[in-house]
């Protein structure tokens, strides 16, 4: 059972030099490193690179599954460090190659000139919820109105909404925004799905082959991420075996804290990739 010491762990990156890290990572039976894993490894890369500026933004492409048989190379180049605003490209390798590159702008927060911020929805608050799933300890899921995007009988509008927290996190920003962007990466295929009938997030890598391709997160003000966080998701678009998505990221005190979109793969399997009966595609 993975803990919060197993999270906190992998994104503790080993530094190799300038610029340059190996990661270590969590094996959750996926055959895969989980793509959250990833997307927040990056996040930390690029912050202890630039420890005086915060990450504002991260655009991350998955080009190849992670194997967990092997550790991750993370590789920062700074491109650009000023005053105001820092870019870097953040690449993670392991022996086959490229496994993700992300370009990430980060930034020196300037006093407000304007301020204006969307409203959080009306939803029941995360108290009033059950816990989804497994209560593991260490990541505390509340889905609003009980939906349930595995059961592909159950069909809805393409939105979900859902309260996050990990108890006991480390109140420091680059630690929350990591954990931020690893629960991010888990809920917009199935909210993609969630229209149609006779499709479910349960059939993903067994009867049904789905990736994340891409994924932004924009971060807006500070946040907890031991604190509860509602993850408003919407997909605006599915066809062509490709899905998109965004969703607004909200304190329980209704302050949107964060922004991220994701473009994914939902598709049937190639012929010849399809897993046996039961089994878990290795792609």
């Amino acid at each position: 059972m993975t803990r919060l010491s197993d999270v906190l762990a992998a994104l503790d990156l080993e530094r190799r030099g300038d610029g340059a890290f190996v990661a270590h990572h969590l094996d959750e039976g996926h055959g895969v490193v989980f793509g959250g894993q990833l997307l927040a490894q990056a996040v930390v890369a690029a912050a202890r690179t630039v420890p005086d500026k915060e990450v504002l933004s991260i655009h991350n492409v998955f080009a190849r599954g992670a194997s967990v048989e092997e550790p991750l190379a993370v590789t920062v180049e700074t491109i650009q460090s000023g005053r105001a605003f820092a870019s870097v490209t953040v690449t993670t390798s392991q022996s086959r190659g490229a496994c993700t590159r992300a370009q990430v702008l980060l930034h020196a927060p300037d006093p407000d000139l304007i301020r204006h911020a969307d409203a959080a929805p009306d939803v029941e608050p995360p108290s009033a919820l059950p816990a989804a799933g497994a209560d593991d300890g260490w990541w505390d899921v509340r889905v609003v109105d009980g939906v349930d995007i595995a059961d592909p009988d159950v069909v809805g509008l393409a939105e979900l909404r859902v309260w996050s927290r990990m108890p006991g996190a480390p109140d420091d920003l680059v630690t929350s925004q990591a954990l931020l962007a690893y629960a991010s990466d888990g809920f917009l295929i199935g909210t993609a799905m969630r229209p149609h009938a006779g499709v479910g997030q349960s059939m993903a890598h067994r009867t049904i082959s789905t990736t994340v391709v891409a994924q932004t997160i924009t971060f807006h003000e500070p946040f907890d991420a031991g604190s509860w966080l509602l993850l408003d998701h919407r997909s605006s678009y599915a066809g062509r075996g490709r899905s998109h998505g965004m969703a607004s990221v909200f304190t329980e005190e209704g302050a949107l804290v964060a922004s991220f979109s994701q473009e994914n793969m939902i598709r049937a399997f190639p012929e010849d990739h399809t897993p046996p009966p039961g089994a878990t595609s290795k792609y």
